[in-house]
């Protein structure tokens, strides 16, 4: 009777209860089946239950916290495979579709244009920059003081000119240790702390190198006159005869300041070469010892920190073994009385055969340091080679050997006049001549010419400055130029400052920088500068020019703006439109931009001219964007009438959708140096149009 109650009872629990879950107690279970079968003997019996899991079971979902047998279970369903394999295969596309536009950008791009190439250059003379030690020598740490100065003008490369220990009887260009810096200008500490501010200033620095020569105070030439060992023949030495206190030189061959560029030296008792002053005797480079030397000088340079350098009077570093006479201009001319370097053609005694090959090589010394990105070491050629424009052209390389970057450009300096016309003629002969895909570069002013305002004139000053920023390349501007200094009067130079009457010509230019009105133009603050400031000191200086609206130094500074900030003015094509003894007319357009810019540049008298007239599809108006006279800009003028005074400037912008460079009439008249295609829907260069 209690066995049928107890039954009963149980049933009743398990129809309130349920289906009971034992899964998580299911090893518990087995366990004390395998420790203990008395025990379920003894167990009471309950009946069983028959239960529809239709009934009471719901379908089974994700879960969070799943296990893996059930994950498993789920993932093998069509509805989550297939969406698993379509995100799969969407990410797997987009990756493609990116590497491959990647890859595309890359491929169309054009090529970057390089530090020296997107910036003008700003040449600094340092012993006339600024003096920091009232001396009244210009110096490093003046360079380094000042150079809050190339940054306002929006330049972002300077070269120095030499600064090597020297006697200074030919301003330096003769060194005496090219390891060193000459007392003058500082220390190499001094050296090395400009170095580093240039480059926190993310700026660039180049500086000269002059290989042909050293001075005879050089320990290589001590040594060589000597006859000490390797260094014997680190010159170029002749037997020579004197009496009666004159020389007989082996041939007729004259220096460029004139005279026979053989000197009797009375220690080794024969003659030494020199293509420049008797203080600068020529190395001899068909020694290769002396050729590794020039390339030490360059690996000591570079990892000084320098980006770059300018090889000058490269063009005399060989001369003819034969040591015949050269050419005489006028063959009538009795030979005794040839005395300057005009009156001889130097056949044998430049550019010879192996001279170029000697510069490559200086090329690959400095490719060695140019590995690291953004590091490239730039090298420019100062040689001048006037007449003979295939001869500069060479220093260019070739299309497998590279050479220098670019030869420097001095045929705005060398016009013999002024006008419309003899300005193109210059461009001209530049671009028609540079090889294929090669860097152009221009220069208005050196430490070797007179300064703009004397050259030509203070009113062609804002427009040289006008024509030198909008040129394709890159421009250089020697110190001073950007605020229209003039030379200073030769009679004011004083007899301790002048070394040689040879040399003497070469001062007017590199007078002291004009920062301000103070006594000394704020080159120093010491009684006296080496070379007296020009007179105009108070009213032409860097600090007046700041605050002047319509001054040189502010059209100077929105020009290089222009220019950095404008690609058709920054790379973009040039076709010239027209010149005449006035104006010289070009534009600058860029594949791609609707937007062009006109310079219309007058170099003579008062002009008028119709470009509607020579350009049909010219739009009728064009704005004035920049103008010399700065109350211009920003007016509309009527492009069948456009009038501009003596050196005045114009730079004009307009819209078209036909560029000129594409017009059939101006084929021969358009010239690009690394092309490029702007896209606006993606505002990307490229490089196919």
């Amino acid at each position: 009777m209690v066995e049928e109650k107890a039954k009963s009872l149980t049933m009743e629990l398990s129809e309130k209860r349920g289906v009971e879950n034992n899964g998580f107690v299911q090893n518990e279970a087995l366990d004390d089946e395998a420790t203990d079968t008395s025990s379920q003997e003894e167990m009471p019996k309950t009946c069983s239950v028959d239960v529809d899991p239709t009934a009471t079971e719901e379908p089974l979902k994700p879960y969070a916290g799943m296990p893996k047998e059930v994950l498993l279970k789920f993932s093998s369903q069509a509805q989550y495979r297939v969406t698993r394999e379509i995100l799969f295969w969407l990410i797997i596309t987009a990756a493609v579709l990116l590497v491959c536009a990647t890859i595309a950008i890359i491929a169309l791009s054009p090529k970057c244009l390089d530090w020296w190439q997107a910036s003008p250059i700003y040449r600094i003379y340092p012993r006339s920059f600024k003096d920091s030690n009232m001396d009244g020598n210009g110096d490093l740490k003046g360079i380094q003081e000042k150079l809050d100065h190339i940054t306002y003008l929006n330049i972002k490369t300077i070269w120095i000119t030499s600064f090597y220990k020297s006697p200074l009887k030919d301003l330096g260009y003769g060194a005496e240790d090219f390891y060193d810096i000459d007392p003058m200008f500082g220390s190499m500490s001094d050296f090395e702390n400009l170095v580093a501010a240039i480059h926190d200033r993310g700026l660039k620095v180049i500086m000269d190198l002059i290989p042909n020569h050293t001075s005879d105070k050089h320990q290589w030439f001590q040594l060589s006159r000597n006859r000490t060992g390797k260094y014997t023949d680190y010159y170029i030495w002749q037997d020579c005869t004197q009496a009666a206190g004159s020389v007989s030189p082996p041939n007729n061959w004259v220096s460029i300041f004139g005279n026979s560029s053989w000197q009797f030296d009375d220690v080794r008792k024969q003659c030494y070469f020199h293509q420049f002053g008797k203080e600068q005797p020529d190395l001899n480079f068909r020694n290769l010892a002396v050729q590794q030397e020039i390339h030490d000088i360059i690996k000591f340079w570079l990892s000084k920190g320098i980006d770059g350098f300018s090889f000058s009077a490269v063009k005399y570093l060989l001369e003819a073994t034969h040591l015949r006479d050269e050419p005489q201009v006028n063959k009538s001319q009795s030979q005794e009385s040839i005395t300057a370097y005009s009156q001889l053609y130097h056949d044998y005694t430049t550019t010879q055969v192996g001279m170029h090959d000697i510069i490559r090589s200086f090329r690959q010394t400095m490719n060695q340091f140019s590995s690291e990105p953004g590091r490239y070491r730039f090298m420019g050629s100062d040689d001048d080679e006037k007449e003979d424009i295939e001869a500069t052209m060479m220093y260019y390389g070739t299309t497998f050997i590279q050479e220098a970057d670019f030869p420097f450009n001095f045929n705005l300096i060398n016009m013999k006049n002024l006008s419309g016309n003899s300005i193109f003629e210059a461009v001209n002969l530049w671009m028609k001549n540079m090889p294929a895909g090669k860097w152009p570069n221009w220069a208005v002013g050196s430490p070797s010419a007179a300064r703009i305002s004397s050259r030509i004139g203070k009113e062609y000053v804002n427009v040289i400055n006008m024509l030198l920023l909008t040129l394709p390349g890159t421009p250089v501007t020697y110190y001073g130029e950007e605020i229209g200094m003039e030379n200073i009067a030769s009679e004011n130079v004083s007899e301790e400052c002048i070394n040689s009457a040879a040399i003497a010509v070469t001062f007017p230019e590199k007078s002291p920088m004009q920062w301000d009105g103070k006594v000394n133009a704020g080159f120093t603050e010491g009684n006296s500068s080496w070379l007296p400031v020009n007179s105009d000191y108070q009213s032409v200086n860097v600090e007046i020019q700041m605050t002047g609206s319509n001054s040189t130094l502010n059209l100077y500074r929105e020009l290089t703006l222009l220019r950095n900030n404008e690609l058709p003015i920054h790379r973009g094509w040039m076709c010239y439109i027209w010149n005449d003894s006035n104006v010289f007319v070009y534009v600058r357009e860029l594949d791609g931009l609707d937007r062009v810019f006109m310079m219309v540049l007058n170099f003579g008298q008062e002009s008028t001219i119709d470009l509607k007239a020579i350009i049909p599809n010219l739009p009728s108006e064009a704005i004035i964007r920049l103008s010399t006279n700065f109350s211009n800009a920003g007016k509309a003028v009527n492009t069948k009438l456009i009038k501009t005074e003596m050196g005045e400037g114009l730079v004009l912008e307009y819209k078209t959708a036909k560029p000129v460079h594409t017009m059939e009439a101006f084929q021969g008249n358009c010239f690009v140096a690394e092309k490029a295609c702007y896209s606006s829907a993606f505002n990307l260069l490229y490089v196919n149009c």
